[in-house]
């Protein structure tokens, strides 16, 4: 009887220690864990922020025209070479001016043909008159000569006859420069005309060139909003609207020109600097980072409008190296800019860093469980932290035991 109580009691000490290790053991396997690792650490200051085009054009609708009206625009989104039609207008209207215009040109080099030619024969006319006139002026300086062979009464009608030749040269002299000044006022009041009517249809012609917008850059097509309703009906340019004159119509930015803007934090501004390298991760595109180097910082803060309370941060501008034609402006994305590296470090995540007694600590994971270590943390990202006193390949508890146990 006595053997059987002790067997009793062995086997019920052996089922609590069993029941013991269990618990302990499962508990062990339960905590999420993480890999301590060993290589280059980047110190990073992460910054939010949009991808924004450096160049970027926009098209307006032609100024000075009127009653403009879209046929046909190319698709939004859409990359798009120089050169290439974005937007036509309707030409409908300006066809039929530029008709009525050539009309009244050629109407108005007819009349001033009409005006040159009747000037020449005038011209002409008056060089037949002259020398009808001259001829009959020799021909009484003759009869004059004659004074001391005729009567006197025949020698005074020759002088007569002579002085009656002499004026008449002398009023068709006139005569003829009256016609050459006449018929020229009235031939360059023709030609103004003609020069306005020629000027009128080039500006119907150079309307007509306009009514068809061109890239002028290679990217893509990037509609803006047509805000005739008001702004809260507004919605960008499509096929059938009508454009005022001068109206911003589309926007086409420059994709080679992409870079990320950021905004940073008043205390972080010290720590970066023109150059240093940047990864860009693109919240469409999670899965890659995107290299970029810093190319400048906004020399004063700026105060955002769309925050409450206002927030004055800096301006920082990353330009992406290689462009990736996958990439779009304002699309989100934050940005990692690398402050310095450490060679060497061992990096374990931000959520393993406890504090005991003002100490950081980690718990590493063992075979009888965690042990409590205390460390030297070197370096600090939003996810990382490099540490001293943590061997590379330790597992390290994700949440704290002493805390899970409980």
């Amino acid at each position: 009887m006595k053997r059987l109580g002790i067997l009793v009691v062995l086997i019920a000490g052996s089922a609590f220690a069993w029941k013991q290790y269990s618990k302990r053991h499962h508990e062990i396997a339960d905590l999420p864990t993480a890999p301590a690792r060993q290589g280059e650490f980047a110190v990073m200051i992460r910054c939010r922020g949009s991808l924004t085009a450096r160049r970027s054009e926009q098209l307006t609708a032609p100024v000075g025209v009127q009653d403009l009206q879209i046929v046909w625009l190319a698709p939004s989104g859409t990359e798009i070479k120089e050169g290439q039609p974005v937007v036509r207008f309707d030409q409908s209207r300006l066809q039929q001016e530029v008709l009525e215009k050539r009309v009244a040109l050629r109407q108005a080099q007819a009349s001033l043909d009409q005006g040159e030619a009747q000037a020449y024969m005038r011209v002409e006319q008056d060089k037949v008159d002259i020398s009808s006139t001259r001829y009959a002026m020799e021909k009484a300086k003759l009869e004059a000569s004659k004074q001391a062979i005729v009567s006197a009464s025949e020698g005074k009608k020759s002088s007569i006859d002579l002085g009656i030749a002499e004026e008449k040269v002398t009023l068709q002299n006139s005569s003829a420069d009256l016609h050459v000044k006449s018929d020229g006022a009235k031939n360059a009041s023709l030609r103004r005309l003609r020069d306005e009517a020629k000027a009128e249809l080039d500006r119907s012609l150079q309307r007509l060139t306009l009514m068809e917008l061109k890239s002028p850059l290679n990217g893509i097509v990037t509609y803006l909003n047509n805000r005739s309703q008001g702004w809260m009906n507004a919605q960008p340019y499509k096929a059938g609207d009508h454009v005022a004159s001068g109206s911003a119509i589309a926007e086409i930015p420059d994709l080679s020109t992409l870079e990320m803007e950021s905004k940073v934090e008043e205390t972080d501004r010290g720590r970066i600097a023109e150059g240093d390298a940047v990864l860009v991760h693109v919240d469409a595109f999670p899965e890659k980072a995107f290299s970029a180097t810093l190319s400048r910082i906004s020399p004063l803060t700026e105060q955002s409008n769309d925050e409450w309370p206002p927030v004055s941060t800096f301006r920082a501008f990353a330009a992406i190296n290689p462009p990736d034609p996958r990439l779009r402006p304002y699309m989100n994305a934050a940005a990692d800019i690398i402050q310095t590296k450490l060679p060497n470090a061992i990096s374990i995540p931000a959520k393993a860093i406890f504090t005991s007694q003002g100490q950081p600590v980690v718990y590493v994971k063992g075979p009888n469980g965690y042990q409590k270590t205390k460390v030297t943390v070197r370096a600090r990202n939003t996810d990382e932290v490099a540490v001293e006193g943590v061997q590379a390949g330790s597992q390290v508890a994700l949440v704290d035991p002493e805390l899970a146990k409980k």
